[in-house]
């Protein structure tokens, strides 16, 4: 796919899609003999978790660290028993983080979603 259709398809920029590949998080597959970005369905999906990680606000660099986790952990050659250990201990040190930042997500919508409908309430009694 091009660049084009990736945009398209994990609603992402083309320039937010060129600045991951310039800092190293995601780079196409191929290119076409003119230049053009070509990328696979991997390159698509990693994008996607790239795009789930952003609203949790990490940071490039643990962006960059859990991505390289997981890449190690589902790569081809096998891993000696305390690295796939070490790597699965990182792994979830992340999952929690995640966890306690869509915890304080649904803190923070909760409290929109209540000035809300505390609005609809002002407006409604004045009808």
């Amino acid at each position: 796919m091009r660049i084009g259709e990736v945009a398209e398809r994990t609603g992402l920029s083309l320039r937010t899609i060129r600045h991951y590949e310039e800092v190293g998080l995601v780079a196409p597959s191929a290119r076409t003999k003119g230049g053009f970005r070509l990328y696979t369905a991997a390159d698509v999906e990693r994008l996607m978790v790239i795009r789930r990680m952003k609203p949790l606000d990490f940071s490039l660099e643990e962006m960059r660290d859990l991505l390289a986790i997981t890449d190690r952990l589902s790569a081809a050659e096998p891993l000696e028993a305390a690295e796939h250990e070490r790597l699965r201990e990182r792994l979830d040190a992340y999952r929690k983080v995640a966890d306690a930042r869509c915890e304080t997500l649904r803190a923070r919508l909760l409290a929109a979603e209540d000035f809300a409908a505390t609005l609809r309430r002002k407006l409604d009694s004045r009808d």
